[in-house]
């Protein structure tokens, strides 16, 4: 049995105990130090978890004995965390969005590349067991060329702590475009392959956000309401996305709109197709025997993603195979979210470089 590697979570809030409850389940690593700003967050979770070494300052954790770090705060906190975190010897494994802009996740990547560590992006849904079936028919060749994809997350009441760091653009960078579209637009190009965006139109919308007090919900993740804090970001996002002349994609994103929950990413090739992530059977769109044929693929789609995705990452830094979710591609990403928030300002398409 492999040795365990000592890991430390920086940031022990709802996503950070999500980390750690599947590297418990994994088995394969110590949970050896946490860290929180918050003191009792901190007490709490490192008594359930056992954890002996804690710390309020990441600096602190930074100088114990670790393999690996966990690094789950505020997004505009990515890049200086991993940069140090990197310095300091260990293997990174940073939260979605990787960083504010692209510019952050580069200074990460070159911090990556001069440290030797392993650098990993928390882009769990690609260890969805949907997710990977469909990677599969797409390298196998199953849709062909696909010239289409249409990424769509709506959710009709579902803006995450109003006036709390998610919607305040100065710890975020943004409304659900880099919340959970980064996700969606992640999941797109990794099942497509197609990696190279050249140019974006895109809009996005403050309509629901600003009118705090009238905000109407349901639930709140993150919340409850902060009244007398900030929204300065958007909560709905929409536009095309073009890859040279080789194919396109059409997103819609939002926390809060009028319109139905919905959530999927369709791929378009012209020998078959699939729609994923719906919270639907999967299933391939294509012809068989000289017939339009629907077929089913027959697959476990019970594995927990993230104890999947914690799996990955410790083989990875144990130099068994590559991190699910590169450094390179997750600058990709934050290339494609810049341009789609610069053609918003502007009211123009734009190019991605």
């Amino acid at each position: 049995m492999a040795k365990k590697l000592k890991v430390g979570i920086i940031g022990v809030g709802a996503v950070g105990t999500i980390h750690a409850n599947a590297l418990t389940a994994v088995g394969q690593a110590e949970l050896a130090a946490f860290c929180d700003i918050n003191a009792e967050r901190l007490k709490e979770k490192a008594d359930k978890f056992g954890v002996a070494k804690r710390f309020e300052d990441y600096r602190k954790l930074l100088a114990c004995d670790l393999d690996a770090v966990y690094v789950c705060v505020w997004n505009s906190k990515h890049r200086d965390i991993a940069v140090a975190a990197l310095k300091a010897g260990k293997h990174v494994f940073v939260e979605k969005p990787m960083a504010m802009n692209a510019r952050q996740a580069s200074q990460i990547v070159a911090a990556a590349r001069a440290s030797k560590r392993v650098l990993q992006v928390g882009m769990v849904w690609r260890q969805d067991p949907a997710s990977l079936v469909v990677r599969d028919m797409v390298a196998k060749g199953q849709l062909g060329s696909i010239y289409h994809v249409r990424a769509v997350l709506i959710r009709r009441r579902g803006i995450p702590g109003l006036g709390g760091w998610f919607t305040t653009k100065g710890r975020s960078g943004g409304g659900p475009l880099i919340d959970c579209g980064v996700h969606w637009l992640d999941i797109a190009m990794h099942l497509s392959g197609l990696w190279k965006p050249t140019s974006v139109s895109a809009r996005t919308y403050a309509k629901f956000g600003p009118r705090m007090r009238d905000y109407r919900y349901v639930g709140m993740w993150a919340g409850p309401p902060k009244y007398d804090g900030v929204f300065d970001v958007e909560d709905y996002s929409t536009g095309l996305v073009r890859f040279a002349d080789k194919a396109t994609m059409s997103f819609e994103v939002a926390w809060a709109a009028n319109a139905r929950d919905e959530t999927f990413v369709d791929l378009l090739g012209d020998k078959g197709g699939v729609r994923v992530l719906d919270g639907k059977a999967l299933t391939l769109f294509t012809e068989h025997g000289g017939r339009v044929a629907d077929i089913a693929p027959q697959f476990d789609a019970g594995a927990n993603f993230f104890d999947t995705q914690a799996r990955k990452f410790l083989a990875a830094c144990r130099g068994e195979c590559p991190p699910a979710a590169t450094g390179d591609e997750g600058v990709t990403v934050m290339k494609l979210i810049d341009a789609i928030y610069a053609s918003s300002k502007k009211g123009r398409e734009v190019p991605i470089r």
